[in-house]
C-alpha cells in the first residue's frame, strides 16, 4: 500500500466524525433544499447523462438530478446521510445509485462520468490535489464539473471563520480543507492540472428558518456536526463564548421584519464550471 493510501486510510475517521455528529439532514431539509434546485437547473442537463455527485448527503442534489432523468450515483463517506438519501429516492420511485466511500479513493473506473457535481462537499477534504486528480480521472474526456463552495465573504463563510477563531490553528504547513475553494483565483489554480474552460459567477442564496434568530442559530449549533464537534473540544466558558458570538451573528444578519419568528439570511457561494481536458 502506497504512503498517500495509507494516509488516506488514516484520516478517514476524522474525515467522517464531523458528518456523524449533530444532524446534518435536519440542516439540509430546512435549508439546503432551494439552493440545491437551483444549482441542478443551471446546468440543464440532459436525460441520461451519467452524473456523480460527491459528497451527496441526504440527496439535496442527486434527488433533483435523478428526477431530470440523469443516471444518478451518490457518493458519501456518512452513512446516516446515505441512508436518509435511499428514504428519500425510494419515496419518489427514482433509482439512484448511492454509495458509501471517499472522494480521495473514488470507487469507480476511469472516465466513468459525463458529468461530477459536488455542491459543499469537496472543499471540506484536506488533501486537495488527490481530490481534484480523482474527479479527473473518473470523468470521461470534455466531461462535465460543477462546485458549488462557501465564498469567505459570504454568511457562511464567516461562521466557518468564527468557529475557527476558537479551534488551535492548522499544523503547520497546512490549511483548513475548506479555504479557498470559494476564491475565483484559488480554484482556477487547484483545477488547472486536469481541466479548462474554468467559468466562475458568485450565487445569492436566501436562508429562511420559521424561527428567531436566536433560535436558529441554536439549531445550526445543535445539528452542524462541525460545530458540535468544535464545542466538544472547548472548556465551558469557551463553550458559552462560541455560542454567545454564533448567536450574535446571526441577529446582526437578520434581514427578516419580524426577527421574533423568522429569520432571513443572505448566504452566497462560488459556482464553478470546468471542462475535462
Amino acid at each position: 500500500m502506497s504512503t498517500q493510501q495509507l494516509s488516506i486510510d488514516q484520516m478517514k475517521d476524522s474525515m467522517r466524525a464531523p458528518w456523524l455528529a449533530g444532524d446534518f439532514g435536519a440542516i439540509a431539509r430546512e435549508i439546503g433544499a432551494p439552493a440545491a434546485e437551483g444549482f441542478v437547473a443551471r446546468m440543464a442537463l440532459q436525460p441520461g447523462a451519467r452524473v456523480l455527485d460527491i459528497a451527496c448527503g441526504t440527496g439535496n442534489v442527486t434527488i433533483p438530478l435523478a428526477r431530470r432523468g440523469a443516471m444518478v450515483t451518490g457518493l458519501d463517506m456518512a452513512p446516516n446521510l446515505l441512508e436518509e438519501a435511499r428514504a428519500r429516492a425510494a419515496r419518489e420511485g427514482l433509482r439512484i445509485r448511492l454509495d458509501e466511500g471517499f472522494a480521495e479513493t473514488l470507487p469507480y473506473p476511469d472516465a466513468s462520468f459525463d458529468v461530477l457535481v459536488s455542491m459543499f462537499g469537496i472543499m471540506f477534504s484536506p488533501l486537495l490535489a488527490t481530490v481534484v486528480s480523482e474527479m479527473a480521472r473518473v470523468l470521461r474526456p470534455g466531461g462535465r464539473l460543477a462546485l458549488a463552495n462557501w465564498t469567505p465573504s459570504g454568511f457562511s463563510g464567516r461562521m466557518g471563520a468564527l468557529v475557527g477563531r476558537y479551534l488551535p490553528p492548522p499544523p503547520p504547513g497546512t490549511i483548513a480543507p475548506h479555504v479557498g475553494w470559494g476564491e475565483e483565483a484559488t480554484v482556477r489554480d487547484r483545477l488547472q492540472p486536469g481541466f479548462d474552460a474554468v467559468e466562475t459567477s458568485v450565487v445569492a442564496v436566501r436562508w429562511e428558518l420559521q424561527r428567531s434568530a436566536a433560535g436558529s442559530a441554536e439549531f445550526f449549533a445543535k445539528n452542524a456536526g462541525p460545530v458540535q464537534l468544535a464545542l466538544g473540544r472547548l472548556d465551558a466558558p469557551k463553550q458559552t463564548a462560541l455560542r454567545h458570538d454564533l448567536e450574535q451573528l446571526w441577529i446582526d444578519n437578520n434581514l427578516a421584519a419580524d426577527g421574533e419568528n423568522h429569520t432571513l439570511i443572505s448566504n452566497e457561494y462560488l459556482q464553478a464550471l470546468a471542462l475535462r481536458r
